[in-house]
């Protein structure tokens, strides 16, 4: 064991060779006598660290993915196209394309050569798809992706855009046999879609979901799937982080991962070292088009709840509120008397939706589901969404300065219902505006009456102003301060005295605009 001598450092702060003659400099270096030996050698060597093998985890979960080949009818191109190349898709014209050309590249990386009449044939039959020679509307690859069995029946997970414009699927299994797959639900909100195939009586390895509980940042992840074209293909890395908003819709909670991810890997699994899913691919954050280490997966929580209702309905069924929101910024919760600024911001219910049958008010802050704490606009909606339509559900909402119940029994969400968010950076489009009558100039604002006569329009900015920088145009319409309707300019400064004497320091303007309502907390301090 080496020790210190005399306050001289000990040998082990230098010695950082592992052979015989790198221990002997180091021992000259400090003056210290010591006997070396082979064996002293041999102990202190410098070990490299192990390396984690996910060979095993591939072993096991890379029969369970899928490449997944998106088909679509396209018709022939004319005879007649403007580039002066003549061809249709029963062969005539390639020949005369160079081996290099992408056309000739696209039909190879697909396995389907265009001059080859006999593959046709043993696809469609001897007459084409649609009955006749050379029928067209031929299907033809449109779009590739990844999938994963979730049941030894058939039942894959992929991405709801890698099928969406498709009308046959195709799953190449690892060792490359081709399964027709029948497309058995999608969700356009969640980019979750699930296929089927028949495997005859065949039972397909699968793989299980992972506990989302159990999901670290720094844990290693493994993910298997179809880049570009190229079949199973095995990357790997770590959780980078938990909860991203990529601004896809209202469900957003990614998982951020820096396995290389690229395209075509969309649908395919991401695995923790027991082989179970973690997540799905869906997307990547990269200027050039290709991995620079930031991929985006669906976590397993909430695809398994999605898949479950695809593989049962086909459809997902979520609880609706109807109403739309935004978060609660620093600002509009000093506006409003809340201590911080979360919970989600009720701009206005929807006629005849739930909530407005419940109560609900523009202006309303949800601070509260179920006695669980509302974190933002977005946690309300996933939490909804997540609900069974017909659900009775506890709200607590801040209303006129203090904590108000409210029930409300969920409705459908319906198909085409837009799950949208107001957001205080909204740009709408800006009107002519009409002539002005009034500033108020502290809040860099000029109104005058609306065309209605209800609220007040902005006929003027102040460029350098707060309203300005909140994003607030000429053309729009104040129609509440505080939650207070305002007709004219004097109900706005007698709403502001009397928040001032509240001791507050900012109010909360409503404002109206062709693209719907917001809410903008201004400050006003020397307001009179």
């Amino acid at each position: 064991m080496l020790k210190n001598f005399n306050g001289r450092p000990s040998l082990a702060t230098v010695l950082k060779a592992s052979t015989v003659a790198g221990i002997a400099a180091a021992v000259l270096a400090t003056g210290v006598p010591l006997e070396i030996t082979r064996s002293y050698a041999e102990a202190v060597k410098v070990q490299a660290p192990a390396v984690p093998s996910f060979a095993n985890v591939v072993d096991a979960v890379s029969p369970a993915v899928v490449s997944v080949r998106v088909e679509n009818r396209v018709n022939p191109v004319s005879d007649n196209n403007n580039d002066g190349f003549s061809f249709d898709f029963n062969g005539r014209g390639f020949d005369d394309l160079p081996d290099d050309h992408p056309l000739k590249r696209f039909f190879k990386q697909f396995g389907q050569d265009p001059n080859d009449q006999q593959g046709h044939q043993r696809r469609f039959g001897q007459n084409g798809p649609n009955g006749g020679p050379g029928g067209k509307g031929r299907l033809r690859p449109v779009a590739q992706g990844s999938g994963f069995f979730i049941s030894e029946d058939g039942y894959i997970v992929t991405n709801n855009h890698v099928v969406s414009d498709g009308q046959a699927f195709v799953a190449v299994t690892n060792d490359g046999t081709e399964l027709d797959a029948k497309l058995i639900g999608k969700d356009p909100r969640t980019d979750l879609a699930v296929l089927k195939v028949d495997g005859k009586g065949k039972k397909f390895t699968y793989v299980n979901w992972a506990d989302d509980n159990n999901v670290r940042v720094g844990d290693w992840v493994v993910a298997v799937g179809n880049p570009f074209g190229l079949g199973g293909t095995v990357t790997a890395g770590i959780v980078s982080a938990r909860g991203r908003d990529i601004g896809s819709g209202p469900y957003d909670d990614y998982l951020q991962v820096d396995a290389a991810v690229n395209r075509g890997n969309s649908g395919g699994p991401t695995f923790n070292l027991s082989g179970e899913v973690v997540g799905i691919n869906t997307a990547i954050f990269s200027p050039s088009g290709g991995s620079v280490g930031i991929a985006f997966a669906i976590p397993a929580s909430t695809a398994r709840d999605v898949v479950a209702d695809l593989m049962k309905d086909g459809q997902v069924s979520r609880g609706w509120l109807g109403v739309q929101i935004q978060p609660v910024t620093k600002d509009i919760a000093e506006s409003i008397g809340l201590s911080e600024p979360s919970g989600a911001l009720v701009v206005a219910p929807q006629a005849g939706s739930p909530g407005d049958k419940a109560g609900m008010k523009a202006g309303d802050v949800v601070t509260a589901l179920n006695g669980e704490t509302i974190k933002d606009a977005r946690d309300l909606s996933r939490r909804i969404g997540a609900m069974q339509p017909g659900s009775k559900v506890e709200l607590s909402v801040w209303r006129a300065g203090k904590a108000q119940p409210l029930t409300v029994e969920l409705g459908t969400l319906p198909i085409d219902q837009k799950d949208a968010s107001a957001d205080d950076n909204s740009q709408p489009q800006q009107p002519e505006a009409p002539a002005s009558e009034k500033a108020l100039a502290d809040l860099g604002l000029t109104v005058g009456p609306s065309d209605d006569g209800k609220g007040l329009a902005i006929t003027g900015i102040d460029p350098d102003s707060d309203a300005a920088d909140k994003g607030i145009k000429e053309g729009e319409k104040i129609t509440s301060v505080n939650n207070q309707e305002v007709a004219s300019p004097d109900d706005v400064v007698k709403v502001l005295n009397q928040a001032k004497k509240d001791g507050r320091t900012r109010a909360l303007f409503q404002i109206q605009s062709n693209e719907g309502s917001r809410f903008v907390a201004l400050p006003i301090n020397g307001q009179g």
